[in-house]
């Protein structure tokens, strides 16, 4: 036996290491439940799923339905508004991945500069708030302000004797309405994981730079960006996978499903939504989802390819 293969001695199951399993024993078991077990149902996709025969299991009667390769998938294509609904889609995610990164980098920047301990975490806090508010209570708020009859917005054009507006009658208003919403749900998340790596930052290069005559701007441009460009970088790549998807519940539950607003709420999610209500057919269902979930895998993968390429102690992997 060589000196090398005696200095090396088997690791030993530890007590720590129990306890470690233990902690992530609720996270695997609700992984495996929720999120790989489901795959099977991928199946459904490429089949034209119907109770062959009764009294059987879901598994046996998926297994022998007819299998139809990818004609599940023609459905987002044949419709005249596969098109409308794809641009749509692409453009609101576009901007909500710009302004989702611009917005929490500044608000970040802000944060870092109060002095204030209490005040600074309050305002984290409030800020931070909306993100664990469901979709569905967002509703009820905007609707607090956009109800035709007693809405704050209408109220306040009557005070002003300005005409009211229906404002669940009116698509003009909504892109602003919906950007705006989403920027500031999901500000609170993004500020925090951004002030995370501003506080890990050296501040020796701060008194450096202070010694120097930098002002704050200057040291926030030359100092603070560059040292959380990873970061950033790592927030682009992670939401460009979302491009092709959409928030159900922005654009179903907030505009209250009208169907006049459908030319600027209508993105893949609502419209697989509706094709599925009004022709009930889970295979299609089935077929949109796993398209999505591999269209934006390969964008996560392209992009960290490109990022890789240009910088790679930037990228992911």
């Amino acid at each position: 036996m060589s000196k090398k293969s005696k200095g090396v001695k088997k690791k030993r199951w530890t007590r720590d290491d129990t306890q470690l399993a233990l902690l992530a024993l609720p996270t695997t078991i609700w992984y495996v439940c929720f999120c790989f077990l489901p795959m099977f149902g991928v199946l459904m996709a490429f089949k034209n799923y119907r109770i062959v025969e009764a009294g059987r299991s879901f598994f046996y009667n998926l297994l022998h339905s007819e299998t139809t390769g990818f004609k599940n998938f023609e459905f987002l294509f044949s419709s005249g508004s596969g098109t409308r609904v794809l641009k749509l889609t692409l453009t609101y995610n576009i901007a909500f991945i710009i302004l989702g990164i611009v917005v929490p980098v500044i608000l970040s920047l802000m944060m870092s500069q109060l002095h204030g301990k209490r005040y600074g975490k309050t305002c984290q806090t409030l800020m931070f708030l909306p993100y664990f508010m469901s979709w569905v209570i967002v509703g009820y708020f905007v609707y607090a302000f956009l109800s035709p009859d007693k809405g704050l917005f209408n109220t306040i054009l009557t005070m002003l004797n300005k005409d009211t507006v229906n404002w669940y009658r009116e698509p003009e208003y909504w892109p602003y309405f919906l950007v705006f919403l989403n920027v500031w749900k999901g500000m609170g998340y993004g500020m925090v994981v951004y002030l995370a790596s501003i506080t890990g930052i050296d501040t020796s290069l701060y008194e450096a730079a202070m010694m120097d005559g930098a002002t704050k701007f200057q040291q926030a441009v030359k100092i603070t960006l560059p040292l959380m460009k990873s970061v950033i970088i790592m927030m682009f790549i992670l939401s460009i996978g979302g491009l092709v998807r959409s928030d159900f519940g922005l654009f179903y539950q907030v505009p209250k499903a009208s169907n006049s607003l459908y030319t600027v709420t209508e993105t893949i999610d609502v419209f697989i939504y509706k094709m599925i209500k009004e022709q009930p057919n889970p295979n299609m269902g089935s077929a949109a989802s796993f398209l999505q979930s591999v269209v934006s895998c390969a964008l996560i993968l392209i992009t960290n390819r490109i990022v890789k390429w240009m910088d790679k102690d930037s990228a992911i992997i």
